[in-house]
């Protein structure tokens, strides 16, 4: 890219504070042309796979396509077990090696631009739109971060994900020593994340602790989803009220875990879900009879800072990101 990027920095004994409204917004090819060149995907099959056909694992396991789809896609010779043309009615095992080639599809429309925080030799921080995909998966390949990140800097690759709806910060490592050392400080629970959110209701007081165990809970359409469940992994949100509006507050989320959904699933279970979400309810569980999906839109969800120590330089750094305007407090708020 050949536009310069600006930072603004305000520097302190060991540690260096960045702001987002200095940051570079990048265009990047415009997504009009959304049909990708396909993708070849291989996997060594789990237990999961047990038993089942062929035409079975993969109609359950990928839904984008019917049975139909799967069964033409099979027939021309597009899957591969251990090497070979599969039949659809083989009897899978775990740990073969399943192949399969996916042909070119039309992606969903998802915003092509992402601004530029943070970058030096070892870092790419970048802000994320809501509605892009972090990584591929689905019915995403090239409309995701990590492709148009790749596009700007061939060597960085994203730390973590967001979801879809989810906007904000999103750090890169680029360089394997970056990597190595910021994924120890993530494991360890040394980088600090708060986010900012819209949530539903008027809470009793302007600080609370969310504790509730996030597990698996039953779903219509999935398997099962991520939600509050007593036997779940143990979770912490520290919550910190701004704004108080007439139905609904602004609120900083500091998560010590990082457990899926966690804010969505922790605010709801404190009986405020974050306003417009399609899928969680108050008490942290799906909606009754609601058919949302996780990556579903609705709720205003912001990454809006990271703070961790620089993998090359040893120096405290504290990125920020700007929520977006419905996330921002007014001008006389706290």
């Amino acid at each position: 890219m050949s536009g310069p990027v600006f930072y603004f920095y305000r520097f302190i004994p060991k540690r260096a504070f960045l702001l987002a409204a200095a940051s570079a917004i990048i265009p990047l090819p415009a997504m009009s042309e959304r049909l990708n060149e396909g993708y070849e995907y291989s996997e060594r099959l789990g237990p999961d796979a047990d038993d089942l056909t062929l035409l079975a694992y993969l109609s359950r396991r990928y839904p984008h396509s019917s049975g139909t789809e799967w069964a033409a896609r099979i027939a021309s010779g597009h899957v591969l077990i251990d090497g070979r043309p599969a039949d659809p009615e083989c009897v899978l095992r775990r740990g073969r090696e399943l192949v399969w080639q996916r042909p070119p599809w039309i992606e969903p429309d998802a915003p092509g631009t992402f601004s530029v925080l943070y970058e030096d030799h070892d870092l790419l921080a970048v802000a994320k739109p809501a509605g892009l995909p972090t990584l591929p998966g689905g019915n995403f390949l090239k409309a995701t971060l990590l492709h148009l990140v790749r596009a700007y800097a061939p060597d960085a690759a994203p730390l973590h994900r967001l979801g879809r709806w989810t906007s904000g910060l999103v750090l890169c490592a680029r360089n394997q020593h970056a990597s190595a050392e910021l994924v120890r400080q993530w494991s360890g629970r040394e980088v600090g994340k708060r986010y900012r959110a819209l949530a539903i209701g008027l809470p009793d007081t302007d600080e609370m602790t969310i504790d509730m165990p996030i597990g698996p809970v039953p779903h219509a359409i999935l398997a099962s989803i991520h939600a509050a469940n007593p036997n779940g992994r143990p979770s912490l949100s520290q919550v910190t009220v701004l704004e108080r509006h007439p139905d609904a507050f602004l609120c900083d989320v500091r998560i010590a875990t990082g457990r899926p959904h966690q804010i969505r699933i922790h605010l709801a279970a404190a009986g405020h879900p974050l306003k417009g979400d399609p899928l969680y309810g108050v008490g942290g569980l799906p909606l009754s009879g609601t058919h949302a999906l996780p990556g579903d839109p609705g709720y205003l969800l912001h990454s809006a800072e990271l703070s961790f120590i620089h993998p090359g330089t040893g120096s405290k750094m504290v990125i920020e990101s700007e929520p977006p305007e419905l996330l921002r407090c007014s001008a006389n708020a706290r």
